[in-house]
C-alpha cells in the first residue's frame, strides 16, 4: 500500500511535465493507486466520487462571480493604474508589489485566486514590454497564495492555524493560535528567502516573449483602459461588499459561505446591477471552471488515497525503519508530506490526515508539541506550491496563460517548486530539530 502512493503522485507528475492534461493526469494517478490496493473498478469509482470536494468547487465557482462583479465595477483599474505608473522599467518593485498584491488576496480581501484572472491579464503588455520573465510572475503569485497562510493567522490563514489546532487537538495535544504561529514563522522565512532568490537571482534577466510561439487558442486579452479612475458609489458599495465577505469568511471559516456573501451584496447594494447577474456567474464559471474540477478531482485522489490506507502505510513504513533518530524521521516525514501534498494539491486537505498520523509518532520519538505542530504545518504546506493540482498554481497560470505563452507545468509549477518547497522542507526540518 505505500508504494501506491509513490508510485501514482510520481506518475501524476510525469504525465504533468510530458504535458498530459493534468485533469486527466489525476484521474489516471487515482486510478492507478486504487488498482495498486486491489480495488476492483465500481469501488474505485464509488470512493473517487464520494471524496470530491464538491462545497470547494462550488466555492471557486462563486469566488470566480465575486471576482468578475468586482471587476465589472472597475475599481480594479485603480490598481493597474497604479502599477502601470509607478513602476518606470522597475521590475523588481513589479514583483514585490504583486507578491504584496496577492497576499493581501489571502488576509484581507478573502477572494483567493480569483482576482487573478481579473489583474493579471491587464499588465501582459506591460510585462512583455519590461521583458519580465513570468516565471517570476508566477513566483510572486504563488507566494502571496501561499506564504501568508504559513504563516499569518488572519483570513485564510487563520484557517489553516486552526486546523492544525484541532486535528492535534484530536489527538491529544493543546496548542494555541500563537504557537502555532511561531512554529510556523520560520519555515514561512524560507519562502521569503525563496521569492527573493527568484526576482533577483534566477529569474532576473530579461525574457522577449515576442519570440516564443504560443500553444493552443489564446484567449481575448482586455485593452488597457488609461482613462483617469473616478472614485463612484459603486466602488464604495464594493468595499462594503469586500469588508462584508471577509468577514463571514473569518466568523464561519467556510470561504463558501464569504463569496456568497459578497456576491449577493454586489448586487443587493447595486454595485452590479442584478439583471448582469447571469454574465457575471458565466464569467465566474469561465474563469474558475477548470480549476473547480481539477480541485474536485485532486480531492477525489486524495481521498483515494487516505481511505484505502496507503497514507498511513508509508508514513509507518518510512518512520519505523528510523526508531530514535529525530533528525531523521522529521526528514521523512516531511518527505512524505510532499508526497502526499503534491498528489491531493492542497495543504489544508492533507493536515488532518497527516496529524492523525505524525502525532503519535513524532511523540514517540521525543519531539516536542511545537515542533510536531512544525512538523505538520511543513509537510502540509509542502507540495502546494509545485503541484499541477494546487490551486497556488493553477491561479497563477490562468491569469499568464491568456496568450498562450505561460506552460502550466515549466513556467509556474517547476519554478515554485525549486523556489518555495526546497527552502519550506529545509527551514522546516531545521525548525523541527530546534524546537
Amino acid at each position: 500500500m505505500a508504494s501506491a502512493v509513490i508510485i501514482s503522485v510520481l506518475l501524476m507528475t510525469i504525465l504533468s511535465l510530458l504535458k498530459v492534461n493534468v485533469l486527466v493526469a489525476i484521474v489516471i494517478s487515482a486510478l492507478t493507486a486504487g488498482l495498486m490496493v486491489d480495488l476492483s473498478f465500481k469501488d474505485f469509482i464509488e470512493m473517487f466520487v464520494n471524496n470530491m470536494g464538491t462545497a470547494t468547487a462550488i466555492s471557486y465557482i462563486l469566488l470566480g462571480g465575486f471576482a468578475a462583479a468586482i471587476n465589472m465595477t472597475g475599481i480594479t483599474k485603480v490598481i493597474v493604474q497604479f502599477l502601470r505608473k509607478a513602476v518606470k522599467g522597475k521590475r523588481g518593485f513589479m514583483l514585490i508589489a504583486i507578491a504584496v498584491i496577492a497576499s493581501f488576496s489571502q488576509n484581507i480581501v478573502p477572494v483567493h485566486i480569483a482576482f487573478i484572472p481579473i489583474l493579471i491579464p491587464p499588465l501582459i503588455a506591460l510585462f512583455d514590454k519590461m521583458q519580465i520573465d513570468r516565471r517570476a510572475v508566477a513566483t510572486a503569485l504563488t507566494f502571496g497564495l501561499k506564504a501568508p497562510y504559513v504563516m499569518i493567522p488572519l483570513g485564510f490563514g487563520l484557517i489553516f492555524h486552526e486546523t492544525i489546532q484541532e486535528s492535534m487537538a484530536d489527538s491529544g495535544i493543546e496548542l494555541s493560535i500563537t504557537e502555532i504561529a511561531s512554529a510556523m514563522l520560520i519555515p514561512g522565512l524560507g519562502m521569503v528567502i525563496g521569492l527573493l532568490i527568484a526576482i533577483f537571482v534566477t529569474y532576473r534577466k530579461k525574457r522577449d516573449y515576442s519570440q516564443i510561439e504560443p500553444e493552443g487558442q489564446p484567449s481575448e486579452i482586455a485593452e488597457v483602459d488609461d482613462t483617469p479612475f473616478k472614485f463612484e458609489t459603486k466602488h464604495f458599495m464594493t468595499i462594503i461588499a469586500i469588508i462584508a465577505a471577509l468577514a463571514v469568511q473569518i466568523i464561519t471559516g467556510q470561504m463558501v459561505l464569504g463569496a456568497l456573501t459578497g456576491l449577493v451584496l454586489m448586487f443587493v447594494l447595486v454595485a452590479v446591477p442584478f439583471k448582469q447577474s447571469e454574465q457575471v456567474m458565466s464569467k465566474g464559471i469561465s474563469m474558475m471552471g477548470m480549476i473547480a474540477f481539477i480541485m474536485l478531482a485532486a480531492s477525489g485522489f486524495g481521498g483515494v488515497l487516505q481511505d484505502t490506507g496507503s497514507i498511513e502505510a508509508l508514513v509507518n513504513a518510512s518512520s519505523g525503519m528510523l526508531e530514535g533518530q529525530k533528525a531523521l524521521i522529521a526528514f521523512i516525514l516531511l518527505i512524505v508530506g510532499l508526497i502526499v501534498t503534491m498528489g491531493i494539491g492542497t495543504s489544508f486537505g492533507t493536515i488532518p490526515i497527516l496529524a492523525a498520523l505524525y502525532v503519535p509518532i513524532a511523540t514517540a520519538a521525543g519531539f516536542s508539541p511545537i515542533a510536531i505542530a512544525t512538523l505538520i504545518g511543513t509537510a502540509g504546506a509542502l507540495g502546494d506550491a509545485g503541484s499541477p493540482a494546487s490551486d497556488s498554481t493553477l491561479g497563477p497560470t490562468a491569469g499568464l496563460n491568456v496568450d498562450g505563452k505561460h506552460n502550466h507545468i515549466w513556467d509556474t509549477c517547476v519554478p515554485t517548486f525549486i523556489h518555495f518547497n526546497i527552502p519550506l522542507f529545509l527551514f522546516g526540518w531545521f525548525a523541527s530539530i530546534m524546537f
